[in-house]
């Protein structure tokens, strides 16, 4: 196979994965960015975590908010907790990785708040106590995965949400995830646009 054969696969495994996501997926897209946006409205913020990949999309999604997706509006209140690297490599010396994330929540997470949790596998073990700390601080979860949803998956509640993606593919399940955070920013600028005055 060719280089240009193997890319065309590429490209065509990605177009494939999303046309099987957008089938399942508008909806609990759409029912996180009113949930999320109705946080912020209220005066919470959104907190971001994940691994790996999935670290750069949680500071992706944070600087869309705070700074401005396609439109200007007024900053979002967003923190990812995957950047301050003196508060992640100390809580992993001092107690474990698993809790790098769910230290910070316990920190900063209030009532009302929204954390966004990214996982293609959902069995990080970070990610699990990140969930868990949320939902001791009454927050609300939006979880973004993948696969079977994992363990992460069973932790959610009532009011949670999860945005599965139809892949095995760690991948393509990224190639998704970073279009349904454009998708949630999208909405947060025309929510925007309704009701909060730049």
């Amino acid at each position: 196979m060719s280089d240009s054969q193997h890319i065309n696969q590429l490209f065509e495994a990605s177009i494939e994965t999303k046309t099987a996501a957008k089938n399942c997926l508008i909806e609990p897209i759409s029912n996180a960015a009113q949930s999320m946006y109705l946080s912020l409205s209220k005066g919470g913020k959104i907190l971001s975590c994940g691994n790996g990949g999935s670290a750069a999309d949680a500071q992706h999604f944070a600087s869309e908010l705070v700074n401005r997706f396609e439109t200007h509006r007024r900053a979002l209140a967003a923190i990812a907790l995957t950047t301050d690297a003196s508060i992640l490599t100390s809580v992993a010396n001092d107690y474990s990785y698993s809790e790098i994330f769910a230290r910070q929540i316990e920190a900063l997470g209030q009532p009302g708040d929204c954390l966004l949790a990214i996982t293609t596998s959902g069995h990080s073990e970070n990610i699990e106590a990140a969930i868990q700390s949320a939902k001791t601080q009454e927050m609300i979860v939006v979880l973004l995965s993948g696969r079977d949803g994992g363990q992460a998956a069973t932790l959610l509640k009532t009011d949670d949400i999860e945005i599965r993606v139809p892949s095995q593919s760690t991948a393509r399940i990224q190639e998704v995830h970073l279009l349904v955070i454009h998708c949630l920013c999208s909405l947060f600028d025309r929510y925007t646009d309704r009701s909060i005055t730049s």
